[in-house]
């Protein structure tokens, strides 16, 4: 009988396999048809021999189960009841493991997260790095899924539990983030004042800036790739991170970066780690790209400084950093 994988093991498996195994709608669809029957089995999900599981996935494994009757906890699997699960939500990993979807990951997170916890959870998703316990975040080549499908996927599923957590998370994840760093800028500077946020315009991440032929004799490439962009402000901002300070070869190709973004007539804004971790600092960060912008921030303190600095821990704890 196949094991129904779900919750944080399923991501486990997405962080270490990547998008090269999403599969297409035809073997979503029959996956999905073999996981509704495990779930109407009465067989309690057992590992074989070894423990042999999907790759990433850590123990206990989470699976689910359609009956409470089939709820087990040991040390190798702890079953979850998930009796009705949406359309096209697993693929075939293989060896009779049936993993949920990122979409549907997403979907099963929003039960176990905080609201922000989840918007951080849809940036990895959407982006191109995986978001790790220690150490730099290890970057993977394409996004695992994208904020349409996300929303799409949850506003096909009206019964589902945390469709409607999950469906206010999106409201306010982007596409591509490149670094949890840059997660966490878009963030805290685009979410509404209600949410800790600056209640900026929401920028455009990794976006492309095409160099025009008649620049290309004084740029050394066709295009520049900005962490956050406000294209019809042109204003990109770029976050220094203290990892690039080793690398002489990125601080030389970043500053000439900003170099032709500049002469193409782009506002150019650096933010430091230092920067992006001192409240203070950042604050007037945020009142410079307001301006910039051409909005006026109008938050109420001290309500708004207080649940600002709850989302900065927040984010910051969830990243690896620690705020001041």
């Amino acid at each position: 009988m196949d094991m129904v994988i779900g919750y944080d093991s399923a991501l486990d498996y997405w962080r270490t396999v990547g998008p090269n195994f999403l599969r297409g709608y035809e073997d979503r669809q029959t996956a999905t048809r073999r996981a509704r029957r495990a779930l109407a089995s009465s067989k309690v999900p057992r590992l074989s021999e070894g423990n042999r599981r999907p790759a990433g996935c850590a123990l206990p494994v989470t699976a689910l189960v359609g009956d409470a009757s089939c709820r087990t906890s040991t040390a190798s699997v702890v079953a979850r009841i998930y009796p009705d699960v949406p359309e096209r939500s697993f693929i075939d990993a293989g060896n009779g493991f049936l993993v949920s979807t990122p979409e549907f990951c997403f979907l099963q997170m929003a039960n176990r997260l905080s609201v922000t916890q989840l918007m951080m959870l849809g940036y990895e998703l959407c982006g191109t790095y995986i978001l790790v316990d220690k150490g730099p975040a290890p970057r993977r080549d394409a996004p695992l899924t994208t904020v349409a499908k996300l929303r799409a996927f949850a506003e096909g599923a009206p019964n589902a539990r945390g469709r409607k957590k999950a469906l206010r998370a999106l409201r306010s994840v982007l596409d591509r983030s490149a670094s949890p760093m840059e997660s966490v800028l878009a963030m805290l500077l685009s979410l509404p004042y209600s949410l800790g946020g600056y209640g900026l315009a929401q920028p455009s991440l990794n976006f492309r800036v095409d160099v025009p032929p008649r620049f290309r004799k004084l740029a050394d490439r066709t295009y520049c790739a900005c962490d956050l962009c406000w294209p019809e402000a042109r204003l990109a901002v770029e976050y220094d991170s203290r990892l690039h300070h080793a690398d002489p070869e990125r601080q030389e190709s970043d500053a000439r970066r900003r170099s032709t973004l500049t002469s193409l007539g782009f506002t150019v804004v650096t933010v430091s780690r230092a920067q992006a971790m001192d409240s203070g600092s950042f604050n007037r960060l945020a009142h410079q790209l307001a301006k910039l912008l051409g909005k006026r921030l109008r938050y109420v303190d001290p309500g708004f400084t207080h649940t600002h600095l709850a989302l900065r821990d927040e984010l910051l704890e969830a990243v690896g950093m620690h705020a001041s």
